[in-house]
C-alpha cells in the first residue's frame, strides 16, 4: 500500500514537472499577421528557437483588437506584443506591460533615440507614411515634391487614406498650416480642403495594397514597408518623400504583465535588435533598423524611405508617440466626422 503511495506521488510529481516543461516548452508572440507575421517568425523567431530551443507560438490580430481583448481580460493571452509606437503606450498606461529592465536586454544600448519609447516598449523596426503612387494611373505631369501635392485639382478621387490612424494626414496638415500635431486644429480647414482628392478609406494592410493593386486608388498616404511588398509583386509603385519629411513609424515590442516567461522574452527582444537580425529585417521587408550598429546592404539603404543614418531619421515628421496615444481617440473621432463622413 505504502508503495503505491509513492509510487503515485513519484507519477504526480513527474507529470507536474512534464507540464511545468511544456509550459516553458514555448514562448506566445501576439503580433499582427500575414507578412508581418512572417517576417518576425524569419527574423526573430528561428533565430530564438535556434540559441533557446524553445518554439514560438504566435497570435495575430489587428492592433486595437489586441489591445482591446487585452483590456478587457486584464491582462494579454501573450508572452510578448508587438505593436506601434503609440498603441505601445496605451498598454503602459493601462499597465498590460512590465517596465523593462534593460540590462537584460544589452543590444538596446545601440538604438536610436526615436525607439526608446517608453519605460515598458522599445522599438524594433523603423518605417515611413509617406505617398505612393502608381506612376502609370496618376495625371501626366504630376510630382510629389511636397505633401502639399495631394491638394493639386487633377488628384480629385484618387486618394486613399488609413481609417483607423488619421495622424498621419492631421500631422501633414497640421505642417502644412504652419504649426504641429500637438496643436492640429489650425490645419482643421487644410484637411477639409483635402475631401474631393480622397476616393476612399482602407482598413488595414491587405485593403491597402488590394487599393492600389487594382489602380482604384493610385495616390495612397501609405506604409512604406506594404509599398516594398507589392512592388516585390510585381505591383508599379512608387514612393515620394516631400521635402517636408515623410511622417515617421515605429512598431514596437514589450512584454505583458504577468508573464510566466519574461526571461525568455528578454531574449526574444535582445535577439530582435542584434546587428545581424536588423541588417535581416531590413533586408526582407524593408523595415529600418533601430540599432546603430547594423550593416544594411547599400542597394537597400538607398531606397527611400529607408532610414540607416541619423540625419534620415532626424529629417522624418516625429509624431511624439506619448502624444498620440493621448489624441489617438480625439483625432478619429473628429476625423471620422468630419472627414469620412463627407
Amino acid at each position: 500500500m505504502l508503495r503505491n503511495v509513492i509510487a503515485l506521488t513519484l507519477l504526480s510529481a513527474s507529470l507536474l514537472a512534464a507540464a511545468n516543461a511544456n509550459a516553458a516548452d514555448k514562448l506566445v508572440v501576439s503580433t499582427w499577421g500575414g507578412s508581418f507575421k512572417d517576417l518576425i517568425d524569419e527574423a526573430i523567431g528561428k533565430a530564438f528557437t535556434k540559441q533557446t530551443g524553445v518554439e514560438v507560438e504566435y497570435i495575430t490580430g489587428g492592433t486595437i483588437d489586441r489591445l482591446n481583448k487585452a483590456k478587457l481580460a486584464g491582462t494579454a493571452e501573450s508572452d510578448l506584443t508587438f505593436t506601434t509606437s503609440h498603441v505601445g503606450w496605451l498598454y503602459t498606461n493601462d499597465k498590460l506591460f512590465e517596465t523593462l529592465d534593460m540590462s537584460k536586454i544589452p543590444n538596446a544600448a545601440n538604438l536610436v533615440h526615436q525607439a526608446r519609447l517608453s519605460p515598458s516598449h522599445i522599438g524594433v523596426w523603423g518605417y515611413v507614411y509617406t505617398i505612393g503612387y502608381r506612376p502609370d494611373l496618376v495625371p501626366k505631369g504630376v510630382a510629389f515634391d511636397s505633401w502639399a501635392d495631394l491638394w493639386k485639382p487633377e488628384l480629385k478621387g484618387t486618394l486613399a487614406l488609413p481609417d483607423w490612424d488619421p495622424s498621419h494626414i492631421i500631422a501633414v496638415s497640421a505642417k502644412l498650416s504652419g504649426s504641429d500635431a500637438e496643436h492640429w486644429k489650425k490645419g482643421e480647414d487644410k484637411l477639409k480642403a483635402l475631401i474631393p482628392n480622397i476616393k476612399s478609406f482602407y482598413t488595414n494592410d491587405a485593403n491597402s495594397q488590394q487599393l492600389i493593386a487594382t489602380g482604384e486608388t493610385p495616390v495612397q498616404v501609405m506604409l512604406s514597408m506594404n509599398a516594398y511588398h507589392m512592388m516585390e509583386e510585381g505591383v508599379n509603385i512608387k514612393l515620394a518623400i516631400p521635402r517636408e519629411g515623410a511622417v515617421l513609424g515605429v512598431d514596437a515590442m514589450g512584454i505583458n504583465t504577468g508573464s510566466k516567461h519574461a526571461d525568455l522574452a528578454y531574449t526574444f527582444m535582445n535577439i530582435a535588435l542584434s546587428p545581424e537580425v536588423q541588417a535581416k529585417i531590413a533586408r526582407i521587408n524593408r523595415g529600418s533598423p533601430v540599432v546603430t550598429n547594423a550593416h544594411v546592404d547599400p542597394e537597400v539603404a538607398k531606397l527611400p524611405g529607408m532610414l540607416t543614418t541619423p540625419a534620415q531619421w532626424d529629417a522624418t515628421l516625429n509624431i511624439d508617440p506619448e502624444l498620440r496615444a493621448r489624441k489617438s481617440a480625439e483625432w478619429r473621432k473628429w476625423f471620422s466626422e468630419n472627414i469620412m463622413a463627407h
